[in-house]
């Protein structure tokens, strides 16, 4: 399993189980509960699924893995993994399924939350039930962030949030005031990284690890120059003025096939505006193209073709990860052996460091959060957008799968690694070495990219 070393009773409390529990199916309802019984159900595409089923399956997770397999209890529902089990049940048959109506629904996933916290009362729980109530609040943290880029693909108007520390304001992405930094604008150039062994990967020191990020290994990484900020959208607009698109040779064979097989002229959610400007969807308002901001919805072949007509690369996810966690070494060059669980440091994300949990409903400048730098100058490599590496999704030396085997190893070659998180991530959830997966031809995720310099 994901356990470190470490007890989880020791780095982690029933107290904090509870409001972790407690808080993440608040956020689940919070994100569903404006739309329409049609909405809940929408159309049959590939990238989305059944919001109804989504959410019953996320409860259905929790159950399995904290009531049932760690807890010994039976089924809360007979009919459950006929259902929910994502396994088992093809995609394309989610929407044909005899689903719960809203209120059903609803009703087993506050049930399911009830157990678990009920088994959380007055007592410390053991470190294997302490590591799957963990798995099923991260899982429910990663389905929040998919429900967040569904309502998106869908042109559904954006979620209404309780608690934010920040708002959003409705049609874009709002530039709060009262924090100090957020007012960024561009940041061009490079940051030069010594080369040199590096442990890739997590530690068993981290409180609660995925499958796929375990174990820090060695690896040796030549000295490279990666951007101090992801591309923005002036930077990605100039490309696609350029006749980025209809250019075959700036694209690799596959993402050729894939530009023609949709289409692709531009963004997905971009359209032009009067004259050469661009707008940009924003759920369900067309908003002016916000030149400073990251490039945003974006795949992995429109980011490999940018950086052909850039004179440019992607990072590979060592190199990223190296960027992002490692720090000089002052005295005698190179690397230090030091690495940090954030870009800043050790401590957890705060919102003048990372621009995370929907705090903005929307990215924010390249420039801005200056104090969430890493070590050597680069900025928000953690929140705002997930970031495409060139490197395919494998497996570390001496992987072992995890319990719930469906996270990653069913992945491995199929997908491409992004790195560092988005707007819509949670904070408890990200750390420099989490790791994320898509598919090339994804551009509903909320994900844009850095580049590198190209070797010298």
């Amino acid at each position: 399993m994901g356990l470190s070393r470490k007890s989880q009773r020791s780095l982690v409390t029933a107290a904090q189980l509870t409001g972790w529990v407690a808080e993440a199916r608040e956020r689940t309802f919070e994100l569903v509960a404006d739309l329409t019984d049609d909405q809940l159900l929408g159309p049959r595409l590939t990238i989305v699924n059944p919001l109804l089923w989504e959410i019953g399956h996320m409860a259905w997770f929790q159950e399995k893995w904290v009531l049932r397999y760690a807890g010994r209890q039976k089924p809360i529902r007979e009919d459950g993994d006929a259902l929910y089990d994502s396994a088992a049940i093809p995609h394309d048959t989610r929407w044909d399924l005899p689903l719960p109506p809203r209120e059903e629904t609803l009703a087993y996933m506050r049930g399911v939350r009830d157990r678990v916290l009920e088994r959380l009362q007055n007592r410390e729980p053991g470190d294997e039930e302490a590591y799957f109530i963990l798995l099923s609040i991260f899982h429910e943290d990663m389905h929040a962030e998919a429900f967040t880029y569904t309502r998106q693909t869908l042109g559904y108007s954006p979620p209404r949030l309780a608690g934010l520390r920040r708002g959003g304001r409705k049609g874009g992405p709002q530039e709060p005031t009262g924090l100090a930094g957020l007012r960024g604008g561009p940041l061009p150039g490079d940051v030069e990284i010594p080369g040199g062994r590096f442990l890739l990967g997590a530690t068993p020191e981290e409180p609660f690890v995925f499958d796929n990020e375990k174990w820090a290994h060695p690896v040796t990484v030549m000295s490279f120059a990666i951007a101090c900020a992801p591309v923005t959208q002036a930077e990605f607009a100039a490309f696609v003025h350029e006749d980025g698109y209809r250019r075959q040779e700036r694209w690799s064979e596959e993402g050729w096939r894939w530009r023609q097989a949709v289409n692709a002229e531009h963004p997905v959610y971009w359209r032009r505006g009067s004259g050469t400007a661009w707008l940009r969807r924003h759920f369900d308002t067309w908003v002016p193209l916000e030149p400073h901001q990251p490039v945003i919805h974006v795949n992995w072949h429109e980011a490999e073709a940018y950086c052909r007509w850039a004179g440019r690369r992607l990072p590979t996810e060592a190199e990223w990860e190296l960027a992002a966690a490692a720090e000089p070494d002052l005295k005698g060059g190179g690397l230090s052996t030091r690495k940090w669980r954030f870009p800043w440091g050790d401590d957890p994300p705060d919102p003048e460091q990372a621009n995370l949990d929907w705090h903005t409903m929307g990215c924010l400048d390249v420039g801005a959060l200056a104090s969430g730098d890493s070590k050597f100058g680069c900025r928000q490599m953690i929140g705002n957008v997930w970031e495409w590496t060139c490197s395919d999704f494998l497996p570390f030396p001496g992987f072992v799968a995890d319990p719930y085997k469906e996270y990653s190893e069913p992945s491995f070659g199929t997908r491409k690694v992004l790195r560092g998180g988005s707007w819509a991530s949670r904070s408890r959830l990200l750390r420099n070495t989490w790791r994320n997966f898509y598919t090339p031809d994804r551009r509903d995720v909320c994900a844009g990219f850095r580049t590198c310099a190209l070797d010298r």
